[in-house]
């Protein structure tokens, strides 16, 4: 059973406040890098009909890789350490973004566009301040996705050198120390949990200020 005690001991142990800071910041960036990218890839195939169906058919294939086994196959080009990491999570997390940022534009309600053409917006322009905006609760429930897409390949680190959480799991599995594995996958599981609940939150406010149309 895990006491005060013996979790401060394995905090301590493990330099889990650093392991943290690791695991946050290679989050954080596969995070952004996939918003990034997936909205572009999801306003570029809105604006090139043509081409959504085989983009996100790709995407698609990449997903069906596992995660372990991408993360290895971006060994030889990467190297050891975050950037195989980091590359997995952004591979994985461009599908939920972009496809929700796509479903989003394409399915603005006609009275909106109806608007922004009658107060002489140019099509760009309606791209921007019309369609986007009133997308973003899609886009959000997208990014959602890819959030806890993120915090799981993340975790995969570990075995690749990457650091994080990931390696504090890896040791304790190779070692055979249970509370080191408790301690490691429960604090993982809850920032999983505290992640997706802020990012819960701001889908809901954008719910509210841009309704569902």
């Amino acid at each position: 059973m895990l006491s005060i005690q013996v979790i401060a001991d394995v905090w301590n142990r493990h330099l889990m406040t650093m392991r943290t800071i690791e695991h946050l910041h290679m989050f954080s960036i596969a995070l952004l890098l996939s918003i990034i990218i997936g909205v572009s890839v999801g306003v570029f195939i809105y604006m090139k009909p043509k081409t959504a169906n085989p983009v996100i058919n790709f995407l698609n294939i990449v997903e069906t890789i596992p995660d372990l086994a991408l993360i290895v196959l971006l060994l030889p080009i990467l190297k050891l350490g975050a950037g195989p990491t980091i590359a997995a999570c952004v591979l994985y997390s461009i599908l939920p973004i972009a496809r929700n940022t796509y479903t989003g534009l394409k399915n603005v309600d006609d009275q909106y566009t109806y608007v922004a053409q009658a107060i002489g917006l140019s099509p760009r322009e309606a791209l921007l301040k019309v369609r986007i905006p009133m997308s973003l609760p899609l886009i959000a429930g997208g990014i959602r996705i890819a959030l806890v897409f993120c915090m799981g390949v993340v975790t995969l680190g570990g075995l690749v050198a990457a650091g994080g959480l990931g390696t504090v799991l890896q040791n304790g599995i190779q070692l055979y120390q249970k509370d080191a594995i408790l301690v490691a996958g429960l604090w993982t599981g809850l920032l999983a949990v505290l992640l997706d609940g802020f990012a819960g939150l701001i889908e809901k406010k954008l719910h509210e200020r841009y309704g569902t149309w």
